[in-house]
């Protein structure tokens, strides 16, 4: 059975990781796998400091930094078990019936996931790891490599928990959001949420068309649903409808364009990763 992984590290939105894996494990009666991944780029693990050292040192020094970095990897390897206890027993005292496994990799997180791909249902990430700057508009480094090859959707955890009640769904009528729809419309996870579908662009016949298909089928699923057609900038013109209407949850298709055409135009995806402070949804 596929689990729902939840990334741990020491970052703030931590515990709200935990608690976003929580809700939807209990809502997709899915299993959590809690991932902590100990970066080899921070944390070799086997370090060559010999080129570091000067002419006429001694083997001494080499042996004691030798040693310093074998202790600091194993320091960091323990932290992150102390880490991956932490988030089950946090769980725990939330639902004492989900099945939790801990799993911890000493590697890249992109890497890592990619290779558990076929167990991931969805992922479940900080916004921001524990080495990002904490402004705002940073995002966690490894996040966009993330969301570009796990083909799972991926939700990013604010620095809060807060249940979500009610979904926005931002839909375009690509062939991502058309999946998502569908996605939405089977998913037990949106079962009793309040929907909102909302179309960015000019209120045209073929817009209202799209939403048609859209709300029919989010509709025949039973789907308690708002839709609205709303001019102006995607991301802004969401995050208003959002705060309009106290909306606790955004979905949306991620990365529907070419890396050189977002080079020239921008990202979308992006945008919302650096504005948002509310939990996000992203699919592929």
């Amino acid at each position: 059975m596929t689990s729902i992984y939840a990334c741990i590290d020491g970052s703030p939105a931590a515990v709200s990781v935990c608690d976003y894996a929580a809700w939807a494990a209990a809502k997709l009666s899915a299993p959590i796998t809690l991932l902590h991944v100990l970066d080899h780029q921070a944390y070799p693990v086997n370090t060559d400091v010999s080129g570091n050292i000067g002419l006429g040192a001694r083997d001494l020094l080499l042996d004691e930094l030798v040693a310093l970095d074998e202790k600091r990897n194993r320091l960091a390897l323990e932290q992150g078990k102390l880490r991956l206890e932490a988030a089950r027993q946090h769980i725990q005292q939330t639902d004492a019936s989900l099945n939790i496994t801990q799993r911890q990799r000493h590697g890249n997180l992109v890497e890592t996931l990619s290779e558990l791909e076929d167990d991931i249902r969805a992922a479940v990430i900080g916004r921001q790891g524990e080495t990002s700057g904490g402004a705002l508009s940073q995002v966690g480094s490894q996040l966009e490599s993330i969301i570009r090859t796990l083909h799972r959707p991926v939700l990013i955890a604010p620095d809060e928990f807060h249940t979500p009640r009610s979904a926005l769904i931002a839909f375009d009528g690509s062939d991502t959001t058309r999946k998502g729809v569908k996605l939405l419309a089977a998913s037990p996870l949106f079962a009793d949420l309040k929907l909102h579908l909302i179309m960015i662009g000019k209120d045209t016949a073929d817009n209202h068309a799209q939403l048609q298909w859209a709300v029919d089928q989010l509709s025949a699923a039973g789907r308690e649903l708002q839709t609205a057609i709303r001019p102006g900038d995607v991301v802004p013109t969401l995050h208003a409808y959002q705060a309009d209407h106290d909306i606790d949850l955004m979905v949306m298709g991620a990365y529907g364009h070419s890396r050189l055409r977002e080079f020239f135009v921008g990202s979308t995806t992006n945008a919302m990763l650096q504005s948002t402070t509310s939990a996000l949804l992203l699919l592929r």
